[in-house]
Order: C-alpha cells, then sequence, then structure tokens
C-alpha cells in the first residue's frame, strides 16, 4: 500500500487518535488512583447502563478478558474505591450485577466533560448525513477491531 492511500491515511489518523485517547485515559487513571483497566472497566459499565443492559463480575471479566480472581480483584478495587457497587438483581437474589456509583459518573463528568462537548460541538459543523457517515464507518471500524481480537 502506498502512503498516499486515502484509506492507509485514515488508518494513521484512527491510529493517532487512539494514542491521544490512551493518554488522556492514562492521565485521569493516575489522578484518580485507578489502573487502566479499572477504567476500562468504567466505560464498560457506563456503556451497559446506557443500553438497560444488567453486568454481572462474569460478563465483565470477559468483556475485559480478564479471569475470574483479575475480575474479583478489579471489583474489590473498584468499590473500595467507591466508584461501584455490587447489588442483588431484583430477579433473582442469587445474581449480583454491578452498577456505577453517581460519583463516579460525576468525576468523569468533570475530567471529560469539555471533550466531549467539543467533540459534540464539532460534530454539529457536519450534515446529518455525514454524521451518519461517520457512525456507519466508525462501527464498521469497531467490528473490524473486534473481529481481530476473536481470531485464533
Amino acid at each position: 500500500m502506498s502512503e498516499g492511500e486515502p484509506g492507509l491515511q485514515v488508518v494513521h489518523q484512527l491510529r493517532s487518535v487512539t494514542v491521544e485517547l490512551d493518554l488522556l485515559g492514562a492521565e485521569f487513571a493516575q489522578r484518580n488512583g485507578l489502573h487502566p483497566t479499572d477504567l476500562r472497566a468504567l466505560i464498560c459499565l457506563l456503556d451497559a447502563a446506557r443500553s438497560d443492559t444488567p453486568v454481572t463480575p462474569g460478563r465483565l471479566g470477559a468483556q475485559l478478558g480478564v479471569n475470574s480472581a483479575g475480575t474479583t480483584a478489579l471489583v474489590d478495587r473498584l468499590e473500595r474505591l467507591g466508584h461501584v457497587r455490587r447489588v442483588r438483581d431484583t430477579r433473582d437474589r442469587r445474581r449480583v450485577l454491578l452498577e456505577v456509583d453517581e460519583r463516579a459518573v460525576a468525576l468523569g463528568q468533570l475530567f471529560f466533560g469539555p471533550l466531549i462537548t467539543e467533540i459534540v460541538a464539532a460534530m454539529g459543523t457536519f450534515t446529518a448525513s455525514e454524521v451518519e457517515t461517520v457512525q456507519r464507518f466508525l462501527l464498521m471500524v469497531q467490528k473490524i477491531i473486534a473481529g481481530q481480537r476473536d481470531r485464533p
């Protein structure tokens, strides 16, 4: 592939965005006494909450690629920091679900809120059709990357 290839240029831009987001996430984690996996866990839990999807510790561990013992340590750490709480499933009292505490949400909004506001404002300069194209592209990229992780 030639460096002038538009698709390759987009790959480089995506990589650059990924690096910047990783650095910002690492800064947030460091400032708040979190491990990078803790931050990924909080993101998974927030995404699940937005889609009304209940999350058990086992499901969280599977999403993060962390074994059972590691997941227990992760959840214990987040609970001790006041970011996550374990609650009994109202439909099956034997099952424990994870919820992000409102204080963790507020902490994330304080740090990431200005970034989110600027990105939303930037998207406001696009037409509805352009936004749809961006969303479709990002969904395709996400699926391609997830497919790479699932390869043997």
